[in-house]
Order: C-alpha cells, then structure tokens, then sequence
C-alpha cells in the first residue's frame, strides 16, 4: 500500500518494525543537547490503493466506525484513543549512527468531506515529542468499479481505496550526529523514513482488508488487491 514519487514498491517482509534497528543509545542520553541546532526535515510523498470487495457504500459505513477496528488494525502499535476521532500512536523504536527515537505522533480521522477522508496529526495532550516533530497529512477517497470477474464469489462490487500521504518529519539532532556530512544525515533518514512507512502501510492494509471482509462475510481472496 505504498508508493513514492513512483519508486519505492511495497516490502513484503514480516520482520516487526519494532526491531529495525537495535543496540542504539536512547534519545535521553542526547536530547539535552539539541536546543541550539535547526531541525533535519526529511520529507515524503506517497501513495497506493486497495481493493475491498465490496460497493462503496458498504466500504464508507466501515471507514466512519473507525473506533471499532483502528485499534485492533494498528496493532502490533500502541494505541490510545483521543476524543471521537484522534488516536495517539506509538509507532516503533527507530534509529540511526547510535541515535534512535520513538516516534509517538496523534492523529486524526476526519469525517468525509465530499467523498474525500482526510487524516492529520494532532497534539496529544500532555506529551512534549522530545527532539522531533510530525507532520502527517493523508487523504483517501473511494472508486467504486465493475466485480464482473469476482462476481462467482457472491461479491458484488469493488471499491479502490486510493491514498495520499504527505509526511515531514523534523528531528533536531545532537551535537555528535551534526559533525556528520549532512548528505550522509539526509541519505540515511530518508531510507529509514520510508522503510518505516513502508512497513506500517503494507501490515495496516493487510490487517484492515482482513477485517472488513470478515465483518461483512466475505473471503476475501488469496491474491491481495490492489488497484
């Protein structure tokens, strides 16, 4: 469920995110000593679809219930919820040249304006991101198409899921890390920026594609869908 400026392909690896890097320093050990540098920004821009086999509308009634499968779906992330529509997410322990973070971002799930679902980072109250910042801005709308060629297996229509999302990450490195050639901190952030997104989007779209056509009684196929 990701692509990048056209370049980047779905990983189909199952390791768990949380063990893409290890043996790091913790970033209390550092974050005393960022105050004085301007943020690193690595940015990206990504998009994909997925196939529900099902009408539009039937795929527009499980969006707006999010409360009742985006817990469930996230995992193996924490999640806690926010008001009626936000969600705090902790999303994995990541790092780089002995310097790691634990990116804990709030989101939230807008209701549909004119088709159109929008998802934005939101404060979570009470938490101060310590020597970062996210800036996550996603929009999904629904392309119902013909189910001619599934229609043997009682389905009876399907919706494209289509996404966009644009991320920015802002980090505020410490001392020892801004020795580094920039070109080297730039490369590496934003390998392992889209590493991260890459991994999430393919599990969420497994496990979300999983759990609406079981609650609404279709097998879903053995050849993922995607548009």
């Amino acid at each position: 469920m990701l692509s990048k400026d056209k370049e980047c392909e779905p990983s189909e690896t199952e390791e768990p995110i949380l063990s893409v890097m290890s043996g790091l320093v913790s970033t209390e050990d550092v974050i005393s000593n960022t105050d004085s540098y301007k943020p690193t920004i690595f940015y990206g821009h990504y998009s994909d679809c997925m196939d529900m086999y099902a009408p539009s509308r039937t795929v527009a009634e499980y969006l707006n219930s999010h409360s009742e499968w985006f817990t469930r779906c996230a995992e193996p992330m924490k999640v806690q919820p926010l008001g009626s529509n936000g969600y705090a997410l902790v999303i994995g322990r990541f790092g780089a040249f002995n310097y790691e973070v634990e990116p804990k971002i709030g989101l939230e799930l807008l209701p549909p304006d004119q088709g159109v679902y929008r998802i934005r980072t939101i404060p979570i109250p009470d938490y101060n991101p310590p020597g970062y910042d996210v800036d996550y801005r996603a929009s999904l709308q629904l392309v119902e198409r013909s189910a001619e060629d599934v229609s043997a297996d009682g389905i009876t229509g399907i919706t494209g899921v289509e996404w966009e999302l644009d991320l920015a990450v802002h980090i505020h490195f410490p001392k020892f890390i801004q020795r580094l050639p920039h070109s080297l901190i730039q490369t590496t952030g934003d390998r392992l920026l889209n590493q991260i997104v890459r991994q999430v989007s393919r599990r969420l779209t497994r496990k979300v594609q999983d759990d609406f056509h079981r609650s609404i009684g279709v097998s879903f196929p053995k050849k993922r869908g995607f548009c």
